[in-house]
């Protein structure tokens, strides 16, 4: 796993699923997030391939999005004062959020 120090938006406390942590280092620098809070990971039955993210509710902070691998789904969730501009946003990113 790797680490990363300074003033990222993305807690490290807990693991994360193949890929992820790549995914959220890119879309980190995004203005509407203001925090990033990786999950719970629960097994999963594989389908598809790669990594995909699911957007699924809004929360009182953000927004809860699930991260799905072929083998893991992790719970994500962002913190943002602008829900509906990043839940649009990341269903723009091509092939990787549902």
């Amino acid at each position: 796993m790797k680490y990363r120090k300074g003033n990222s938006k993305i807690k490290y406390e807990h693991g994360m699923i193949d890929g992820l942590q790549d995914l959220l280092e890119r879309i980190e620098p995004w203005e509407e997030i203001v925090s990033v809070i990786p999950g719970e990971i629960k097994p999963a039955k594989g389908s598809g391939s790669g990594l995909r993210l699911e957007v699924k509710y809004p929360t009182s902070s953000g927004i809860k999005v699930l991260a799905k691998s072929t083998t893991a789904v992790q719970e994500v969730f962002f913190v943002t004062r602008h829900p509906e501009e990043l839940k649009a946003k990341l269903r723009s990113l091509n092939g990787t959020v549902d």
